[in-house]
């Protein structure tokens, strides 16, 4: 009977692995708060009901109802960070800022080196930018804009050599048009995911190992086709190379087709709404932004 009674309050999808420590502490800090005031009057009461509530937390991974949900949406960022948890799945990808240390040309790590251009860094559009150079029109055939035939005909191409090969931490560098020597980058790998490193700092991230070789693709036209590319910073080099991954028409590598949908993102603590570019026969996933980015 009692396992009975206690395989019917557990709830396995907010326990253990599952479970949300900032629900858990929140609910703790309730129960607390709770049994403290019961404590006032009966000292053996606000223990009991400490402890009920605690034994509640456990098995169900909450005491006030609705807390996941609750959590998900008013709980302050600080807080998550606070309990060690990102308050959103960060959806961008693609190149960031690369940081000094790395870049310095003077003072240079051990492991790598890289040097950078002295042309000056040019902000610009993305949007503007893609059609300014003729990488993008309005499609024939609907109220839209396509890849120029062109663009994707040599985009295609240069996929398709790269894809023969397998792509190393030097040619993602490569997309950030600088020089590199040494060993000190790498391309990690979490689930699906791709993330190129250089010790501790994150230089660039991508949701599929299709992804990373549409960009190094991209860029390795892009140099040859634009005059201004090479006065593009690193960080929006990504931005234009993350958006000219919405017009894919086939999965890299393999011609297979590609489908865009809108889907709910969830963590522990989190949920938003994405917009997802992904292959069809894989599912791979070639583009992930928030629904609110775009």
């Amino acid at each position: 009977m009692k396992d009975t009674i206690i395989e019917a309050i557990r709830q396995p999808e907010y326990t253990g692995e599952n479970r949300c420590e900032p629900c858990t502490a929140l609910n703790l800090v309730i129960a607390g708060v709770v049994g403290s005031a019961i404590a006032r009057k009966s000292k053996l009461g606000g223990t009991a009901a400490f402890g009920v509530s605690a034994g509640l937390i456990y098995l169900r991974g909450y005491l006030v109802p609705g807390t996941p949900t609750l959590t998900k949406q008013y709980l302050p960022r600080a807080v998550l960070r606070w309990f060690g948890k990102q308050p959103e799945l960060e959806a961008r990808d693609g190149l960031g800022s690369v940081p000094d240390e790395t870049v310095s040309a003077n003072n240079q790590s051990p492991k790598s080196t890289i040097s950078e251009s002295n042309k000056p860094v040019e902000e610009i559009d993305p949007h503007d930018f893609l059609l300014t150079e003729g990488i993008i029109e309005p499609c024939e055939a609907r109220d839209d804009l396509c890849l120029t035939k062109d663009f994707s005909n040599q985009w295609d191409a240069e996929i398709s050599t790269l894809s023969e090969k397998e792509l190393d931490a030097s040619e993602a560098v490569s997309i950030l048009g600088v020089q590199v020597e040494g060993d000190g980058f790498e391309i990690e790998q979490y689930g699906e995911a791709r993330t190129l490193v250089a010790g501790s700092q994150t230089i660039g991230k991508w949701p599929s190992q299709g992804a990373l070789l549409a960009d190094v693709g991209a860029a390795h036209v892009l140099d040859e086709w634009s005059d201004e590319w090479n006065d593009i910073g690193p960080a929006q080099k990504g931005e234009i190379l993350n958006g000219l991954r919405l017009f894919l028409e086939h999965c890299p590598g393999s011609k297979g087709s590609v489908s865009m949908s809108q889907e709910t993102v969830e963590s522990c603590c989190s949920s938003h709404e994405v917009i997802t570019v992904s292959c069809d026969d894989t599912g791979e996933r070639l583009f992930e932004q928030r629904l609110s980015e775009i």
